[in-house]
C-alpha cells in the first residue's frame, strides 16, 4: 500500500476514494479500498491506496483522536508512505471540533510540520482563497453551512478556527506562490516554523500544483479534492501501474436511503418523489417507537423495480423542533440504527443495490452492510457523480453509493441505481 488515508465519515471516504481510484489522466489511478473502521486484517497485497472510514466527525475529541491514531498505526504496518487526513471540503468542525486536534496529533505522531491544510474541491464549488472558505460565490458561513445541525460553521477563515481548536501556530501558503508552481509551494512549505499551513486553492489546476509539491510528505489534509495529483507521483515513480478501475455490475433489487438534511438532499428527494414511490418517515414516530423496521423494509420490497426511496431529510424548522423535543445526539443516533437495521434486512434478503445519503447515515448503513456481508473493505468503482462513487461488497458483489449531503445532481437517485446495473 502507498497511500494511506484517515477520513472522519464514510462519505468522505468514499469520495476520496473516488479520488484516488478514478486519478488523472493520462496516468490514471491506484486500485483502492474503503474500510469500514480500522481493519483487523491486513490489506489485499494488490491494493495500492487504503481508505479507512471513521465516525469521528462528530465523536468526543480523545475518541477522534484515539480511532484516528489506531488507522495510521494500521496503514503505516501496510507500508504506506504517505498519510492522508481526509476532512469535508465545508471544514464540518466548530470551534470545540475535531479536525485541529487529530491533525495535530498525527502531525506529532509522524514529526511534520508545514503540514497542508486545503479543503477545497473545485469541481463541488469549495475553493480557499486569502486562507477562507468559500462554497461557490458565498464564505462559508454564508453558504447554508451555518445552520448545519451538528457542526454548525459561522467562521469562513480556517486559521482561525484552527488556532482556536489546537494550540499550535498556523501559516498560510497564497495563491500568487501556488500560481507560481510546486517548486514554490514546496519551498515554502519546507521553510515554514508553522505546524499547519492553509494552502489556497481555486481550481483543479492549483491543487495539482499542491499535489506535486507535496510528493514525499509524510501528511498531508485536505478535502478529497487534495489527493488530486497524488497517483500521479507514484505513477509516474512508477511505483504503481495506474489505469482504468475494474467494476462488476449488479442487477436486483434496489433502494434508496436518505438521512441528510441538507438543501440539496431535499431537492434531490422532491425530484424523485415526483417519478417513484417515495415515504417520508415520522421521526417523531421513529422516537416514540411507532415508526419500525419493519415500516420501512415493507414499503421498499412493496415497490420493489420502482426506485422506492424512504426519507427522515426535513428544512431547518423541523430539524430543530425534532432536536428540541428528543435531544440532538439521540435523534441522530436513533435514525442511524433504523437506516443501519433496514440496510442490513434489505442485504439479508437479497437485495444488492443500495444508495445512500448523508454522512452519519452513510457510516451507520456501510457499517451494517460490511457486518452483514462478513467483510471489511469496499473496492471502489466507477464515479456516479463528483466524488461519489460506486463502492462494491463481497464476491457476488452488493453494490453501495454513500452520498455526502451536499453533493449530487438533482437525478442523482435515479442515475446512481442506473450505472450500478450497467456500469455506465
Amino acid at each position: 500500500m502507498l497511500i494511506g488515508v484517515i477520513a472522519d465519515d464514510f462519505t468522505g471516504g468514499s469520495d476520496i476514494a473516488n479520488t484516488l481510484a478514478k486519478g488523472i489522466a493520462p496516468e490514471g489511478g491506484l486500485i483502492t479500498a474503503q474500510y469500514a473502521g480500522v481493519p483487523t486484517q491486513e490489506a489485499a497485497p494488490e491494493i495500492e491506496a487504503g481508505v479507512i472510514s471513521l465516525k469521528s466527525r462528530s465523536t468526543p475529541v480523545d475518541e477522534a483522536i484515539t480511532q484516528s491514531l489506531a488507522a495510521l498505526e494500521w496503514l503505516i504496518a501496510q507500508g504506506c508512505e504517505q498519510i492522508v487526513f481526509k476532512y469535508c471540503s465545508t471544514f464540518d468542525s466548530t470551534p470545540d471540533g475535531n479536525i485541529g486536534p487529530v491533525a495535530e496529533a498525527l502531525a506529532k505522531a509522524l514529526d511534520c510540520r508545514g503540514v497542508v491544510v486545503c479543503p477545497a474541491f473545485p469541481t463541488a464549488g469549495r475553493t480557499v482563497y486569502q486562507g477562507h472558505l468559500f462554497v461557490f460565490d458565498h464564505l462559508l458561513n454564508e453558504s447554508g453551512m451555518q445552520n448545519h445541525p451538528l457542526t454548525p460553521m459561522t467562521d469562513p477563515d480556517l486559521r482561525r478556527v484552527l488556532r482556536a481548536q489546537t494550540d499550535e501556530t498556523v501559516g498560510h501558503v497564497p495563491y500568487s506562490v501556488v500560481a507560481n508552481g510546486a517548486k514554490y509551494v514546496r519551498e515554502t512549505l519546507h521553510s515554514m516554523s508553522e505546524r499547519f499551513a492553509v494552502v489556497d486553492a481555486i481550481s483543479d489546476e492549483a491543487l495539482l500544483t499542491i499535489g506535486e509539491a507535496v510528493e514525499g510528505a509524510a501528511l498531508v489534509t485536505g478535502g478529497s479534492g487534495i489527493a488530486l495529483g497524488l497517483p500521479r507521483n507514484f505513477i509516474r515513480a512508477e511505483h504503481a501501474k495506474g489505469g482504468d478501475v475494474p467494476f462488476i455490475p449488479a442487477m436486483g433489487a434496489e433502494a434508496i436511503l436518505a438521512g441528510s438534511c441538507s438543501g440539496a438532499t431535499r431537492g434531490q428527494v422532491d425530484y424523485h418523489a415526483a417519478r417513484h414511490p417515495t415515504l417520508a418517515i415520522d421521526v417523531p414516530g421513529v422516537m416514540q417507537g411507532s415508526v419500525t423496521v419493519d415500516d420501512l423494509t415493507a414499503f421498499i420490497m412493496d415497490h420493489q423495480g420502482e426506485a422506492p426511496l424512504v426519507y427522515s431529510s426535513g428544512g431547518p424548522e423541523e430539524v430543530r423542533a425534532v432536536q428540541q423535543e428528543f435531544g440532538r445526539e439521540a435523534t441522530a443516533a436513533k435514525l442511524d440504527a433504523l437506516f443501519a437495521d433496514t440496510a442490513r434486512a434489505l442485504v439479508g434478503r437479497g437485495y444488492r443495490r443500495i444508495v445512500v445519503a448523508g454522512g452519519e447515515t452513510s457510516g451507520a448503513v456501510a457499517q451494517a452492510v460490511c457486518e452483514t456481508l462478513g467483510v471489511n473493505a469496499m473496492r471502489i468503482g466507477p464515479e456516479i457523480d463528483p466524488g461519489v462513487p460506486i463502492l462494491s461488497l463481497g464476491d457476488a458483489p452488493v453494490l453501495v453509493a454513500l452520498k455526502s449531503g451536499n453533493f449530487g445532481a438533482q437525478d442523482f437517485f435515479e442515475k446512481a441505481l442506473q450505472m450500478m446495473e450497467t456500469g455506465a
